[in-house]
């Protein structure tokens, strides 16, 4: 056999011995086999103090190993019936269960003592004594086996409910983002339709019919990306310039893009579409409120581990007051939903600021984790 048939077949028997070790069953008779394993052994050695026929007593130990381990095998079965049923039903059930299983493996020990030495108490215990002495012995170790078996099955019901309570939060989590995400589309779509039944009114038909086959292909982009998956800064621009692409049909010459994107910003991962809905409002609350248009900038680079992008227009700017009420409620659906987006996604870790340039016109600064594909 080569060597590399030798690896395939230990990579397989690792993969096995993995998988039967994250089995719950194949735990439960690892654990079963090595207490009373232990148990035996402890007895076995402890007898070489005090019994004269080892071999014997051997056989004597035996019997009462398997014996346990068949009674403990029962009350395991007794308990699992119990385990959907009321606290205090569950409690006294279980006591009776290893009080009967406890009289059960003292009269089998008892049975063997009788056995070993021809008479109960060889040395001069009233049989009373000796039968108080087995039950006590054997309900003593049947209580440790029932605490240590409902001390597992009570951590692993535990880590059950914390496994099942962190998926439910995560998928509240991704329907959050996702329909934070979906809500994008409708948006701009309501926007941009509008703009193509103004140029239809307009008696614009070939712009109009330009402008939808854009649209087309920007959809067909949206629909493409998964909202969960994030990209790169290079691939969130050119999906922004598919977006610039039909608003430059309305503005024509009106409309500039400054783009800057030094270092590794163009690598740095992105949610989809988060510069859209930025772009969109410095159109319609920037560019669209000067005659002559203007231009707008999308700034990015890496700092001190962070991306900081920065989304500016020359328009007329906002009012101070409006200012505070953008950062705290956002300005619109697209600035609501980005600000809401950033938040589900890096929590405290981000940051969107709102400012108004001293050369004229709104900026917004974003500050995310810096991370890479």
């Amino acid at each position: 056999m080569g060597a590399a048939e030798q690896e395939f077949m230990g990579h397989n028997a690792f993969e096995w011995l993995t998988e039967r070790l994250a089995s719950h069953r194949c735990q439960y008779w690892a654990l079963q086999l090595s207490g009373w394993g232990g148990y035996t052994l402890l007895t076995f050695v402890g007898s070489f103090f005090w019994v004269e026929n080892h071999w014997v007593h051997s056989g004597y130990i035996a019997v009462a190993t398997t014996s346990g381990v068949g009674l403990s095998e029962i009350m395991r079965r007794g308990f699992q019936r119990l385990w959907d049923k009321a606290p205090a039903t569950r409690l006294f059930g279980s006591l009776v269960v290893v009080l009967i299983a406890a009289l059960v493996w003292a009269g089998i020990k008892f049975g063997g003592s009788l056995w070993l030495y021809g008479k109960p108490g060889g040395d001069g215990e009233h049989p009373v004594v000796l039968a108080v002495y087995w039950f006590s012995y054997s309900f003593l170790l049947l209580m440790t086996w029932t605490a240590l078996y409902y001390g597992i099955k009570y951590y692993q019901a535990s880590l059950t409910q914390q496994e099942k309570a962190l998926r439910a939060e995560s998928m509240a989590h991704q329907a959050q983002l996702k329909m934070l995400r979906y809500q994008l589309n409708p948006h701009f779509l309501f926007n941009t339709l509008n703009a193509i039944s103004t140029l239809i009114l307009d008696g614009d038909g070939r712009t109009a019919n330009d402008m939808v086959t854009r649209l087309s292909q920007f959809l067909r982009h949206s629909l493409d990306n998964d909202p969960m998956q994030r990209v790169s800064l290079a691939k969130e621009v050119e999906a922004l310039m598919l977006y610039l692409d039909i608003e430059k049909v309305r503005f024509a010459d009106r409309l500039g893009v400054n783009l800057d994107l030094e270092g590794d910003s163009p690598r740095a991962l992105v949610p989809s579409l988060l510069l859209q809905p930025l772009v969109e409002n410095a159109i319609k609350y920037g560019i669209s409120q000067r005659e002559w248009g203007g231009e707008i900038t999308i700034k990015g680079r890496v700092f001190a581990g962070e991306l900081l992008l920065e989304v500016s227009d020359n328009g007329p700017g906002i009012a101070e007051e409006e200012l505070v009420r953008l950062g705290s409620s956002g300005y619109g659906v697209g600035i609501r939903n980005t600000c809401e987006r950033l938040y589900a996604l890096y929590g405290s870790d981000q940051k969107v600021r709102f400012c108004n340039r001293p050369e004229g016109g709104l900026a917004v600064h974003i500050r995310i984790p810096y991370e890479q594909e």
